[in-house]
């Protein structure tokens, strides 16, 4: 049953259940469940890694519309008219 969720989240990318998963693996005896599960936690570190750096690219890429348009800005001075 663990296995199988495993390969939903790491199929669906769901970063919430693998987590869950994770943080609560069972003791596995069967000699092929133990291979299965190593194969699937190395899919997941893959996973993991492939998501860390996409998130680092569009990060990078939100800083450089926000310096952009900053740029893109005139200066504004700030005046104070008294004479009304």
């Amino acid at each position: 049953m663990w296995l199988n969720q495993l390969k939903i989240a790491i199929v669906q990318k769901d970063m919430k259940l693998l987590a869950s998963l994770l943080s609560d693996i069972p003791a596995l005896e069967d000699k092929k469940e133990i291979e299965n599960a190593l194969y699937l936690l190395k899919e997941a570190t893959t996973l993991m890694e492939s998501l860390k750096n996409e998130t680092a690219a569009s990060m990078a890429q939100v800083k450089k519309n926000i310096d952009f348009l900053n740029s893109a800005q005139a200066n504004k001075t700030a005046k104070f008219d008294v004479s009304s």
